[in-house]
């Protein structure tokens, strides 16, 4: 019986015999430094266990691929933007991202304003994707952009369904991170205003990221009803006006849970 085109008969065999040591040393160097950034290349080498000269060499070959980088003036390495490309290879075939588009396009042509989706990613808020307003003046989040979750009314969405124990560790992990006058500094207005996001069933970033700009936010959930991603509508506050959020927030909300139910999570009835 042949074999399927492009694939040995042994391709299931990880045996050493069938694996190359090099390219294999090489991801475990991209994926430490992707679990953990801003490291050197001492202390790269030391967790995996390698020579610093060996590491050197792995990572010199992998920023010429763009997988990481390296900052100059502190001598530490990052993930680099060929990673992310080929992390977005991936998100095109997954079924949140693949099923969020037309649910985000509708939301933007129904409220007027950007749609974004967006999942926590080590303790910030990763954006996967965006739909653009016609307007002039819009917000714009690049898929691979990251941002502190309390300044961020996706990342408020996902937090107020998270263990206390847990948004305490994320808020003290960046609390020192306020971008405008509106941030919450404390972890009692944070827990505040997470109670009010679960009551109401979505978040408000009030110029709390950037003056003069508004989001609001409804939180996806997969099927054991965890939070995993958030859908929010962004704009400028001239446009977002505080007589529009309860349209806007009934807007978001709707295509949350539709797209929570698209991937498989529990049915959550709302007003139309």
């Amino acid at each position: 019986m042949k074999s399927k085109r492009g694939r040995p008969k042994a391709f299931h065999d990880t045996t050493e015999q069938n694996t190359i040591q090099s390219l294999d040393r090489a991801l475990h160097v991209v994926n430490y430094v992707a679990k953990s950034p801003d490291r050197s290349l001492t202390e790269i080498a030391t967790a995996l266990e390698q020579s610093p000269a060996t590491v050197y060499r792995v990572l010199v070959t992998l920023a010429g691929h763009q997988m990481v980088e390296i900052d100059p003036a502190e001598q530490t390495w990052h993930i680099g933007a060929g990673a992310f490309r080929l992390g977005s290879a991936f998100l095109r075939r997954s079924s949140l991202v693949e099923r969020a588009r037309p649910v985000m396009r509708q939301l933007m042509e129904r409220t007027g304003e950007t749609a974004n989706i967006g999942i926590e990613k080590n303790g910030r808020v990763l954006f996967l994707g965006q739909v653009e307003t016609h307007e002039s003046i819009r917000a714009f989040f690049p898929p691979g952009t990251q941002a502190p979750m309390h300044t961020s009314g996706i990342g408020k969405a996902i937090l107020s369904h998270f263990e206390a124990d847990r948004v305490q560790t994320i808020f003290e992990s960046e609390a020192e991170t306020q971008f405008t006058a509106h941030s919450l500094g404390t972890l009692d207005a944070l827990a505040a205003d997470l109670a009010a996001t679960r009551t109401r069933g979505f978040a408000v970033d009030n110029e709390e990221r950037t003056l003069g700009m508004r989001c609001i936010a409804a939180p996806i959930f997969n099927s054991e009803g965890e939070a995993i991603a958030g859908l929010s509508i962004s704009g400028p506050v001239v446009r977002i006006s505080e007589d529009r959020i309860p349209e806007i927030s009934r807007a978001v909300t709707q295509a949350a849970y539709k797209l929570t139910e698209a991937i498989g999570g529990p049915a959550i009835p709302i007003e139309s």
